[in-house]
């Protein structure tokens, strides 16, 4: 029997196991789990910690089945209290710590969150705030022996980007991370020895993916040390996995001298990649993958090499997908229990369990699958449908831009035209500069692309200073500080 299906060993009953955590301690007790701040933290290590911190929160009074608010960055501690919660039932519900405090409040009194945990100082009402013992060189005062759970209950809430408003929280179970972790690394192979950047957060699905991941074969989680530049790090921890958005690979490739030998794979977001960035992986030998995915179903659903045509690669192990209408549904092992409600868990599935994602999609003749667009981002425009993500895939087929985002803008004549946020050395980094000359360069490059009615009206710059936390970029908020803008 491998170790990544061990954490179901030996059990009388097939939905009992102990999480992989505790079974990679128990097979690989001294490989590194996490490198933290200098520090490596073994396998058998961590799973004391977490015993030990399991039982301080049920000493507590956190139980099953109750959620616990975990309000922080990426750290050890967050990686502890995922793994205790998996343990004794909990529900981990990590929640960013950018939000404004009024928006945590909501979100504990809509879940009714009894406990909740932050690195930070915040009074939250109606919760019981946790003040918890993480001494990494203290000795865990636990004899405790990992114990065998049902791995179909509910172990997480991962919040929705919220393209409908208020975000939804996404429950999943230990068995759908389990049977997304399978599929994904039967393209991009993880194995014992290995270390994957935890460069994204864990209030996103793709940071808690990596968890999974690593866990179940004992590769090493490695927690991002911002004092490093990117390929500082690479080059120390000698690491195998990263998961980036477009900013944080342009600025890895921009030094040309950095090794980056030691990748395996880089994972990017979902989507057209520029043609300028392709070429640069290219150069630098470097395997990338691009995916399609969502929260809804664990992370990924397709993957495949990374391309220019904006494909997302073959259907994985474990899902099934079909498209009706040119609508996507998914349904499969890693699919959700269903959102976190005042009535409990919802399932939005139909009578046979499928799940509407609300994306355009297509197969290519090739068996890729193409995304064409969100449902609720398609807008009309003098009578036609327009897409934004058509647009946005062409303009990244320009060498000097990286990055694209399109939206409407209210016309008197046409009711809205198209107009769209770019990002890349086209621009030259002046926010002030007459954009005309731009448009007009453009206006030539899409002429044999995309139709008339399609092509941007009006061009502007990426905003300064934006964070992308995910791997998909959040249009609402670029679009907002664009218009918001663009009116004063």
């Amino acid at each position: 029997m491998s170790e990544s299906q061990a954490w179901a060993s030996s059990q009388s009953i097939p939905l009992q196991g102990i999480s992989p955590l505790h079974c990679a301690a128990l097979t690989s007790p001294t490989q590194t789990a996490v490198k933290c701040n200098g520090q490596d933290v073994s396998y058998v290590r961590l799973s004391q910690m977490v015993l030990a911190l399991g039982e301080q929160l049920t000493r507590i009074g956190v139980g099953q089945g109750q959620p616990l608010a975990c309000i922080s960055r990426n750290n050890l501690e967050m990686i502890c209290l995922y793994w205790a919660c998996v343990d004794i039932g909990a529900i981990f519900f990590p929640i960013s710590p950018r939000f404004p405090l009024a928006q945590v409040q909501g979100l504990v009194d809509s879940h009714q969150i009894p406990f909740y945990w932050s690195e930070v100082e915040m009074a939250l009402s109606g919760s019981h705030k946790l003040t918890l013992d993480f001494s990494l060189d203290a000795s865990p005062n636990t004899d405790e022996a990992a114990k065998a759970f049902d791995i179909y209950r509910p172990s997480n809430v991962i919040l929705t980007s919220g393209s409908s408003g208020f975000p939804k929280a996404a429950v999943h179970t230990l068995a759908n991370h389990i049977a997304n972790a399978e599929g994904a690394r039967s393209l991009i192979p993880v194995i014992k020895g290995d270390a994957w950047l935890l460069s994204l957060p864990l209030f996103h699905i793709g940071g808690l993916a990596i968890l999974n991941r690593c866990a179940l074969v004992a590769a090493t989680v490695v927690l991002p040390e911002h004092t490093l530049p990117l390929q500082a790090q690479i080059e120390r921890d000698a690491l195998t996995h990263v998961s980036l958005v477009p900013t944080q690979l342009l600025s890895l490739l921009a030094d040309k001298q950095a090794s980056l030998n030691s990748i395996k794979a880089l994972l990017l977001g979902g989507g057209a990649v520029s043609v300028d960035l392709l070429k640069q992986l290219e150069q630098r030998h470097i395997a990338s993958f691009t995916s399609y995915g969502m929260t809804e179903m664990g992370s990924q659903i397709t993957t495949g090499p990374a391309l220019s045509d904006g494909t997302s690669g073959k259907l994985l192990p474990g899902r099934e997908l079909k498209i009706i209408d040119g609508v996507i549904w998914v349904r499969g092992d890693c699919l959700f229990m269903g959102y976190l409600t005042e009535k409990g868990i919802e399932k939005p599935l139909d009578a046979d369990g499928w799940f509407y994602t609300k994306d355009r999609g297509e197969w290519d003749a090739n068996g890729n699958l193409k995304i064409l667009g969100r449902v609720d981002n398609m807008f009309i425009s003098g009578g036609e449908n327009i897409q934004p993500e058509e647009i946005e895939a062409a303009l990244k087929l320009h060498p000097l831009i990286d990055e694209a985002i399109v939206f409407p803008q209210p016309d008197a004549t046409y009711g809205q035209l198209p107009a769209a946020i770019i990002r890349g050395t086209i621009i030259h980094g002046n926010i002030s500069q007459d954009m005309s000359a731009i448009e007009a360069e453009l206006e030539v490059f899409l002429a044999d692309k995309i139709a008339r009615f399609k092509r941007p009206r009006h061009y502007y710059p990426w905003p300064e200073n934006t964070e992308q936390t995910g791997l998909k970029v959040n249009r609402k908020i670029l679009i907002t500080l664009v218009t918001a803008h663009t009116q004063h």
